[in-house]
């Protein structure tokens, strides 16, 4: 059971004071923008939810996000991007309930204001009324006791000029105190008028007074009480979209529950293969120049001023055969060993190689022999970096 009211602890002993109203309307003032503050608050997360929402769903529409995976985990993709937007509907959604929720404080907001406002109306009524009439009892005091002060001065007159004054003068004294009482009679029963209806107004401004204190009272229980139960809501509302969220990230998690490496690996497999048969050995060495042997012995060559020396190389390519009698860089004879069809003398040029691929294909008829020489070329410089250089 509550103990303070409003009515039991917001008085004044000064009549005219209105202290302790002023403090209810205050407080009654600062519980109306709190509910406008807490409105704003809602209409701006509002806003915020809305943007965010928005954003979501042009993120998963337009923002490319594992576009080429296959099979399982497309599939899980495709879930994933597509409960994305689903949490950016919701968040639409929780915008829409949050204004709605704005709006109904703003009614009550303004409900309550215009309740309060006929109260406040009347109260400022009467505080004007006592006001007024507590000023017009404060003149009757002054005037009833300037009135008292003038018949004390005359009687004082009459007794100090018994003796000593005419009888004329005499009668003038006793007249003019009798004109004071006179005056005095009415100023008392003015001022006695102003008191009694001073006290009718104070009754009747307590008894107001303790209505809107009541009616003040009720009014911000019925205030704290909607502001807790809305805030109550708003968490409601926001730990109900956190539920939803959750319940679509789940569906997220059974996806990819569902997705399985192996029946990926298979699936892009069987999609893309290419064959299931490797070139054989024969194969390999028919298309590719190798370097079977070297010789171990070499010899400076006989025309010094265009090569630097000659080389016996034993190579197992067949178009080594366009290079008998066709060039002055080599000499083709038959290979030391059957296994090899020819054993080639390269004469290694003391100048650089010509760089050109044309203008070697001319020369020598075909590129991959030119790409054998260069490979020969490379090993006899690395062999004898002293005695050549390309």
């Amino acid at each position: 059971m509550r103990e303070a009211r409003f009515r039991d602890h917001f008085w004044s002993t000064d009549l005219t004071s209105t202290v302790g109203y002023d403090s209810i309307i205050q407080h009654l003032n600062d519980g109306r923008k709190n509910c406008k503050e807490f409105e704003d608050f809602l209409k701006e997360r509002a806003i915020i939810e809305e943007k965010y929402g928005k954003e979501l769903i042009n993120l998963s529409k337009k923002k490319p996000c594992g576009q080429t995976e296959l099979n399982t985990l497309k599939r899980s993709l495709d879930v994933f991007k597509q409960q994305i937007d689903n949490v950016g509907q919701g968040h639409i959604q929780l915008a829409q309930t949050l204004r709605e929720e704005a709006k109904k404080m703003e009614d009550f907001r303004e409900k309550q204001k215009l309740h309060r406002k006929k109260i406040e109306l009347l109260m400022e009524a009467i505080h004007k009324n006592r006001n007024l009439q507590y000023k017009k009892t404060m003149e009757a005091k002054r005037l009833y006791e300037q009135r008292c002060r003038d018949k004390d001065e005359a009687e004082q007159a009459v007794h100090r000029n018994a003796n000593l004054v005419t009888q004329k003068q005499q009668e003038k004294l006793f007249l003019k105190l009798a004109q004071t009482k006179s005056i005095l009679e009415d100023s008392d029963r003015s001022y006695q008028q102003s008191v009694t209806t001073l006290e009718k107004i104070r009754e009747e401004w307590q008894k107001e007074h303790i209505k809107a204190c009541e009616f003040f009272e009720t009014q911000e229980c019925e205030r704290i009480s909607y502001f807790r139960n809305a805030l109550w809501l708003h968490v409601n509302h926001l730990s109900l979209d956190c539920v939803r969220k959750d319940e679509k990230y789940e569906e997220v998690r059974r996806s990819l529950e569902m997705c399985s490496i192996e029946k990926d690996i298979d699936f892009f497999v069987n999609l893309r293969k290419t064959g299931s048969s490797a070139p054989g050995k024969s194969s390999v060495l028919s298309q590719k120049v190798g370097l079977t042997s070297l010789c171990s012995s070499w010899s400076p060559c006989s025309d010094q001023h265009q090569f630097g020396c000659k080389k016996t190389l034993i190579l197992q390519h067949p178009s080594f055969h366009s290079l008998a009698g066709s060039t002055s860089l080599c000499h083709l004879s038959p290979a030391p060993e059957e296994n090899l069809p020819f054993s080639v003398t390269f004469n290694v040029p003391v100048r650089h190689f010509p760089r050109e691929r044309k203008d070697l294909t001319a020369e020598w008829g075909s590129w991959e022999v030119v790409c054998a020489y260069k490979k020969v070329c490379t090993l006899l410089l690395l062999t004898f970096p002293s005695s050549c250089c390309l």
